[in-house]
């Protein structure tokens, strides 16, 4: 504020001052009229003087506010000018109307008035049509920040390119945490010499070590077969551009030996503290080899992706695990009241010869026990009829909203078979509600995975759940009688999924097999339970005749988009395409009765379908997946599956 201002000494206040003065003089005058006189010219005097000094008031303060405005002006002008954000205004039909001196620099340009705003700046055109109104756009080596004023047609940016840098310098210094386990190491070692054992290792820890060397990253050995890696994250984005090519070289190097030697890797670069990292490493792992291994499994953000698995999981040779998770069943039985035992949606012959098989295991262990199914299909029809008519089978068979009364009850004890997944079970409802879950499965393990089962059972190598219970049953053989559909119902499931034992059947498939042909399994049966209709046969047959082979022996066919297909029929539909000569991968679709678009996909292990269909949404095996899209027609789904082909195809998702 200026000192004539704050020094100001007349105002409203010397106008009231005047006039008591001129009040004063007046009775100063009644007393004697000679001071009256002399009080009035001392009082114009006086009122001349402030009138003088008002006007140079006014004079002063008119002037001082014009030269503030100027100064602000100019301040406002320098500003605009200088100050290191740029302005830019455009106008209706897309032209730029004014702009300060920062925007040009950006564009290393002299005059942009007039110009197309999509030419000069082809990045905002994406965000007018998304209706961001703050996004980053990168311009050479520069990054701004624009903000987006629509109403005002106004585009502001800020050079924020230490930012950025800074914060892409904090995510490649991020600390990655994660675990390395040798697959197969033990069956791999059977039959050779210490020496030999001594070399394999050696030489599998030397491969391991260069790579860990290349990628910047510390590895430490705390087990035969497992080893603790800490790097950064820059290293890991390296890692996942080559796909994890450890994987690759380890198993190549041992594929002279009867069982070669795999990796799973397990990776996490979220969490709160290392604690929290280290356990997310972990669960990696454990994902990873619940999928079968041979593949990294990388944790960032919420999900977890996958690379590898090119190869499908080894037989294990020893039952121990069998043994421990049969008795650990028996014990969870002897301490529940009741057990339920759900499958997954349009339940196959697996999914219900497993329940039996469970059924009977409960049977055994003294505890009362249900099957829930609230919907049949084709592929179970004859089966379901069997059951319904056998003497006391049937009996067990209960609608879930039977199920949801008892499941809350800590003593019940839900039991899933075939499916891990919370959205692919019958009931979701019996699994949110349910206290304590096992879980009893073939399919290589997914992101989607029920939260804090009692006991797993979660096996790949398995060529179908039924073998699995069935081996559970193997030990309680000391009190075990089964009745014959019993046993030809696990059969069957084994049958299926093996198609007549020609696919993922090893050596403990065909004992499972024959110790349910020792309690009483009739292959007869398990034939007229398989039989298929004649219409289906032709169904299957004219969807087969669409069939397109695409490069690389990729088959593909289409059904009728008005037709309406059973999912078995789909599936042995890719089944029959991969018997046909010069096919490496098939897959089918059609639209099923409830809507849903679904592919089956089939492969003879040159080619991970597993991959594909997960990319789509599904999962299942290296060489047998599906998966089921929603709102798409067959053509467009069709052209999903194309795509997602390509990508995965390039991307190393078959063997090289």
């Amino acid at each position: 504020m200026p000192k004539f201002i704050i020094q100001r000494w007349h105002g409203y206040h010397m106008v009231f001052a005047m006039c008591f003065s001129l009040i004063l003089v007046a009775l100063l005058s009644t007393y004697r009229w000679i001071y009256g006189i002399m009080g009035l010219v001392f009082f114009a005097v006086l009122a001349l003087v402030l009138y003088k000094a008002e006007r140079a008031f006014r004079k002063d303060f008119s002037e001082y506010v014009l030269t503030l405005s100027n100064r602000v002006k100019n301040a406002g002008q320098a500003a605009m000018n200088q100050m290191p954000i740029g302005v830019l205004l455009y106008g209706r039909d897309g032209q730029i109307e004014w702009h300060n001196p920062f925007v040009p620099r950006m564009v290393n340009r002299e005059r942009l008035v007039g110009e197309s705003l999509e030419e000069i700046f082809p990045e905002l055109k994406r965000s007018k049509e998304e209706d961001d109104q703050t996004f980053l756009i990168q311009l050479g080596d520069k990054v701004y920040q624009v903000i987006h004023e629509e109403e005002e047609r106004l585009f502001f940016f800020r050079d924020i390119t230490s930012l950025e840098s800074l914060k892409q310098q904090l995510r490649d210094e991020q600390t990655v945490l994660g675990l390395i386990h040798l697959d197969n190491f033990d069956e791999s070692g059977q039959g050779l010499s210490d020496q030999e054992s001594t070399l394999l290792l050696s030489n599998v820890s030397g491969a391991i070590s260069k790579w860990a060397l290349e990628y910047d990253i510390s590895l430490k050995r705390i087990d035969t077969d497992k080893m603790f890696f800490v790097t950064h994250h820059r290293s890991l984005q390296r890692l996942m551009k080559t796909r994890f090519d450890i994987l690759d070289v380890v198993r190549e190097m041992t594929r002279q030996y009867k069982i070669p030697i795999t990796l799973s890797i397990g990776v996490a670069s979220v969490g709160k503290s290392m604690v929290e990292r280290a356990q997310n490493a972990a669960a990696a792992l454990d994902v990873a080899l619940a999928r079968g291994g041979d593949q990294a499994a990388v944790q960032e953000g919420e999900k977890i992706v996958f690379f590898g698995g090119k190869t499908n999981a080894v037989e294990k040779r020893t039952r121990v695990r069998a043994r421990v998770i049969s008795h650990a069943m028996s014990n969870l039985l002897r301490d529940s009241k009741r057990v339920v035992v759900m499958g997954h949606t349009q339940p196959d012959m697996d999914a219900l010869g497993a329940a039996i098989g469970v059924l009977k295991f409960a049977q055994i262990n003294d505890c009362e026990a249900y099957i829930v199914l609230d919907e049949e299909s084709s592929s179970i029809e004859r089966l379901l009829t069997a059951i319904r008519q056998h003497d006391y089978l049937g009996e067990y068979l209960i609608h879930p909203g039977k199920a949801l009364a008892w499941v809350e009850d800590p003593d019940t004890l839900l039991i899933l078979v075939d499916t891990h997944k919370p959205s692919l079970v019958m009931e979701p409802k019996l699994v949110e509600r349910a206290k304590r879950i096992v879980i009893i499965d073939h399919h290589r393990r997914g992101e989607d995975f029920v939260k804090d089962p009692v006991l797993v059972y979660l096996e790949p190598y398995a060529s179908s759940t039924s073998e699995l219970v069935t081996e559970l049953l193997q030990y309680q053989d000391g009190r075990l009688a089964m009745d014959t559909l019993e046993a030809t119902a696990l059969l069957a499931g084994i049958v299926v999924d093996t198609k007549n034992f020609a696919f993922r059947a090893g050596s403990r498939t065909f004992e499972a097999a024959s110790f349910l042909r020792r309690h009483g399994a009739d292959l007869m049966m398990v034939q007229s339970l398989l039989k298929e209709d004649l219409s289906q046969y032709v169904k299957r047959a004219e969807i087969i005749r669409k069939a397109e082979v695409l490069d690389g022996g990729i088959a593909v066919a289409v059904g009728d988009e008005e037709e309406e297909y059973d999912q078995l029929l789909i599936a042995q539909a890719a089944d029959t395409l991969l018997n046909m000569r010069g096919v490496r991968a098939s897959f089918v679709i059609g639209r099923r009765e409830d809507g849903l678009v679904s592919i089956s996909a089939r492969s003879q292990g040159e080619i991970n379908v597993q991959l594909v269909m997960e990319a789509l949404g599904g999962g299942g095996h290296l060489t047998n997946a599906a998966c089921q899209l929603k709102n798409l027609s067959l053509e467009e789904a069709k052209a999903r599956l194309v795509d997602t082909l390509k990508e995965t195809v390039e991307s190393g998702g078959q063997k090289r």
